[in-house]
């Protein structure tokens, strides 16, 4: 998740909810969803998955099985703009990947954020106010969105569209409570290993999935 989604809610500074993820390819057919549990705490997001529970058009079958055995299929994203840093937590292998947010990013910055009414909408029984929002960094990167702002949840953006290329996504909120989680889960766990590359934390866990796998030899 793009670290300026966080400035869409506001001056909301922390809830838990559940959410769902859609995307859609230029014809409105789904390409991809996934369930997850999101949670926010002075602008830092989590994020966490189960990615066998995702729906994919693209992935070939049994790829989410073969996530399954590997221990990386239950996936936890943290990405924390006011430390600059973001990490992806695999419970299963306590395991760590660092993403450091460089300053060249403008995550720590403050952007400017303009929006637009469109209209009035209802939206799973709320009231909401249907507003176009552009996210502009100091290089002049732009993030537009569309936000649903529930007017009986403090205006909460219970949904969230963006576009990229011929893909539309949507984020859908659903359970939300406004009350701060745990700061411990927007930590890296103590005795997890930590990696700083993608192919480091790979062969890491292809080294140990190999080894225990039964041996062919009689």
């Amino acid at each position: 998740m793009s670290a300026a989604i966080s400035k869409l809610f506001g001056d909301i500074t922390a809830f838990t909810a559940k959410a769902e993820v859609q995307v859609l390819d230029s014809s409105q057919k789904e390409v991809i969803s996934m369930p997850m549990d999101f949670s926010l705490l002075d602008k830092s997001i989590r994020v966490e998955m189960d990615m066998t529970q995702m729906k994919n058009s693209q992935m070939p079958p049994g790829v989410a099985n073969s996530l399954k055995q590997m221990g990386m299929a239950h996936v936890i994203s943290v990405i924390s703009p006011s430390k600059k840093s973001a990490f992806v937590i695999y419970p299963d292998q306590k395991s760590v990947l660092n993403m450091p947010i460089t300053e060249e990013s403008g995550a720590s910055k403050t952007p400017k954020i303009e929006k637009t009414a469109l209209g009035k909408e209802t939206l799973d029984g709320h009231a909401c106010v249907k507003n176009k929002v552009v996210i502009t960094d100091e290089k002049g990167e732009k993030v537009d969105a569309v936000t649903w702002n529930a007017t009986d949840l403090k205006d909460f953006p219970i949904q969230i569209q963006t576009k990229e290329t011929e893909n539309t996504s949507f984020v859908k909120f659903k359970q939300v409570q406004f009350v701060a989680p745990d700061p411990k889960q927007f930590e890296v766990p103590a005795g997890f290993t930590q990696y700083n590359s993608q192919q480091e934390l790979m062969q890491a866990i292809m080294k140990q999935f190999m080894q225990t796998q039964p041996s062919d030899k009689k």
